[in-house]
């Protein structure tokens, strides 16, 4: 079974790998979007890393901006769905 901490591990470091950005500059809070860090494509490779890793499906009311807003609330998103 994940722990918090070990979901939200994964989810940070894969948003770090796939946009190259600075460990430094994504923090938990972090508006991803706003920030310029994952954009509407990176949204749905995130989509795709979430299905594959945690094994969610993701409809199509679920996707918006505040699911996906920054770690916490990918995390929340993440544990609402198991």
């Amino acid at each position: 079974m994940q722990t918090e901490t070990d979901t939200k591990t994964k989810v940070k470091n894969y948003i770090i790998e796939s946009t190259f950005d600075d460990v430094e500059k994504i923090k938990d809070d972090t508006l991803i979007f706003e920030e310029g860090i994952l954009d509407s494509m990176g949204l749905l490779f995130l989509i795709e890393f979430l299905q594959e890793e945690f094994n969610l499906t993701t409809s199509d009311e679920e996707l918006v901006v505040e699911n996906f807003q920054s770690i916490n609330n990918i995390i929340a998103f993440i544990e609402s769905k198991m």
